[in-house]
């Protein structure tokens, strides 16, 4: 991954660039010591992260991420700041960010945080690339010699993926899961992409009842957004908020669900269902 770090305190940068690069996290291509002049810099270079201070001179870091946004640039975008403010990095979140650093700097935190960032890029630019085509890296060419024990080791390995996520997601005591996984079992067997269907007509295939299946499916999955959204309004730092908020869900209808929950708006996020299938399937692989 290539980084460009804005920091108006060149010792933050250097401290910044000796963690990514002496740990293999990727490469920096640039930094400046301002927002305006970084702006500039970040359209010529095209990052894939940016590492932003919040407060700055001329241009602050959510202003920055702002811009950035509204000319629909493919960069992912990290916060650093020593303002521990929730309505601040509330704000910072809106803004589109991926994740919040307090200062001063921890290299380990740096490394876990830039993991997790380079993962959720790593998605999404998957989904935009193939077009909501499943990238069909699990093999499903299954030696037939291959021990039987050995073919129901692999399909546990997957399956205790998929129930983990649900778990964390806190839906796996919902009627939906089982269908969930049922879907996601079947697309990943049969090597399969989620967007070669209907959702009715994938349920079809395992019930004389799709309708009811669907809608199972749907109530399971919203519920997982509504229960993300309450983690993030109780904590905007948890890993389950961060990890699933913007690759299960799009993070804008996530927000929506949190404005909805506090009474800002009359109706709550929307769940992309496939969106979701598929970004299972890719965890199961994980």
């Amino acid at each position: 991954m290539k980084f460009f770090l804005i920091d108006d305190d060149v010792n933050i940068i250097n401290i910044l660039k000796l963690i990514i690069e002496n740990r293999n996290l990727g490469t920096v291509i640039g930094y400046s010591t301002n927002g305006i002049d970084g702006l500039e810099d970040i359209k010529t270079l095209t990052p894939d992260i940016v590492i932003v201070d919040l407060l700055m001179p001329l241009m602050d870091g959510i202003s920055l991420v702002h811009k950035c946004k509204e000319e629909n640039l493919d960069i992912s975008f990290i916060m650093l700041s020593q303002v521990n403010s929730k309505d601040i990095i509330g704000k910072a979140y809106e803004s589109g960010i991926e994740f919040f650093i307090q200062k001063p700097v921890n290299a380990i935190e740096v490394e876990n945080v830039i993991d997790k960032v380079c993962k959720s890029l790593s998605i999404n630019r998957t989904f935009y690339k193939m077009q909501n085509l499943f990238i069909k890296e699990i093999s499903t060419n299954i030696n037939d010699s291959a021990p039987k024990d050995e073919e129901e080791s692999k399909e546990n390995s997957f399956m205790l993926k998929l129930q983990a996520v649900l778990q964390k997601l806190g839906i796996m005591g919902e009627l939906g899961s089982k269908d969930i996984l049922t879907l996601v079992e079947y697309l990943i067997k049969t090597n399969q992409s989620v967007y070669d269907f209907t959702l009715n007509k994938l349920c079809k295939k395992f019930t004389d009842s799709p309708k009811s299946m669907e809608q199972r499916i749907r109530r399971a999955a919203n519920a997982g957004m509504i229960n993300l959204a309450n983690l993030g309004l109780e904590d905007y730092m948890n890993d389950s908020f961060n990890e699933y908020s913007n690759t299960l869900y799009n993070f804008e209808q996530v927000k929506k669900e949190m404005d909805f929950i506090r009474g800002k708006v009359s109706s709550g996020g929307k769940t992309n269902i496939k969106k979701f299938l598929n970004a299972l399937m890719f965890y199961s692989k994980d």
